[in-house]
């Protein structure tokens, strides 16, 4: 039970991100070269912050 509230909360937090990426690499790009966690998450925050980020 302490395993699964564990995953749950890296989950909601995020902190699972790589590893979620690996898994859909892996089924929906096989034979495609992965990025590594430090590319991945320089990719992610470049994604997440990047651009106009408003309403109006």
């Amino acid at each position: 039970m302490l395993n699964q509230l564990w995953r749950l909360i890296r989950h909601l937090s995020g902190d699972d991100a790589y590893e979620r990426y690996l898994s859909h690499h892996a089924t929906a790009h096989p034979g495609e070269p992965t990025l590594g966690r430090k590319a991945f998450f320089k990719r992610e925050q470049e994604r997440k912050w990047n651009g106009v980020r408003r309403c109006c």
